[in-house]
């Protein structure tokens, strides 16, 4: 029997779906393909009002939490996502944080226990698709690489997805943009890029053009106000956005069924 084509994405946190996800998930909406977010966490450990941080005076995680939730509704309306679920797992803050001690936080949950509930969002919408962070949850984040585990997990168990995708950010385009940024006279832009920042170009086996969908992640980026880490981007050169938004970038980490080695289409060998 036929099913819906469908995408999943397996984030950590409120206003992770938009940066390495948005414009896929954007893109495919508009194509009529089904569009499926899980999220983690409820955000916890993110800035509260007038940007108070974890641990400061005046932070409420369960404030913060409902606030970031609305957020990421309204995000999930500009990026057209059709489902939008939730976990419920206590955001677990930056590696070294003390909120990692807490007994409730995501990375401390039994992957087991949080792969069983991803699986059960799996059997429900039976995704040819999954996307989520490689094995270093991109940067290291305690919430990412549990993300990447449970995703991994569930995939694994269900026998479900056809391909498994991880976010990828290739080291060529990430010099490429430091570069330009230096041009124009970055600040931050003067430091060195580490050499083993990002992902080797040869492990990239996915481009996706989003060039289409780029206000759509702008206007979701924008949705998530409460949180600094997106305002950098936002800060960024007109000229400069499109080329840091329009592509997205995946690895394949399985598939089973006939696909190109190098593809332009997380789609591509799906479609009928």
């Amino acid at each position: 029997m036929s099913r819906e084509l469908t995408v999943m994405a397996v984030h950590a946190h409120p206003d992770d779906e938009v940066i390495s996800t948005g414009g896929i998930l954007a893109r495919y909406a508009h194509e009529g393909i089904r569009t499926v977010l899980v999220t983690c966490t409820n955000g916890e450990q993110g800035d509260g009002p007038g940007g108070v941080k974890p641990g400061e005076e005046g932070h409420d995680p369960r404030a913060v939490a409902e606030h970031r939730l609305g957020e990421l509704r309204e995000s999930a309306a500009h990026l057209g996502i059709a489902h939008v679920e939730l976990l419920g797992y206590r955001d677990s803050g930056m590696d070294g944080w003390p909120a990692n001690d807490h007994p409730d936080a995501f990375s401390n949950a039994p992957v087991e226990d949080a792969a069983a509930k991803l699986g059960k969002l799996m059997e429900h919408y039976r995704p040819q698709v999954v996307v989520t962070y490689d094995e270093n949850g991109g940067y290291g984040h305690p919430d990412h690489i549990q993300a990447h585990r449970i995703a991994v997990a569930a995939t694994e168990r269900t026998g479900i997805p056809d391909k498994l995708y991880y976010g990828a950010m290739p080291r060529a385009r990430m010099r490429e943009m430091f570069e330009h940024m230096r041009a124009l006279g970055a600040d931050w832009a003067d430091a060195e890029m580490p050499d083993d920042f990002g992902t080797p170009d040869e492990l990239v086996t996915t481009v996706v053009d989003v060039s289409p969908y780029v206000e759509n992640k702008i206007k979701a980026l924008r949705a998530h106000a409460s949180q600094s880490d997106g305002a950098f981007l936002l800060r960024l050169p007109e000229d400069v956005q499109p080329r840091v938004f329009s592509p997205e970038c995946f690895t394949r980490h399985f598939c089973r069924i006939d696909a190109p080695d190098q593809e332009d289409d997380l789609f591509a060998g799906l479609r009928a």
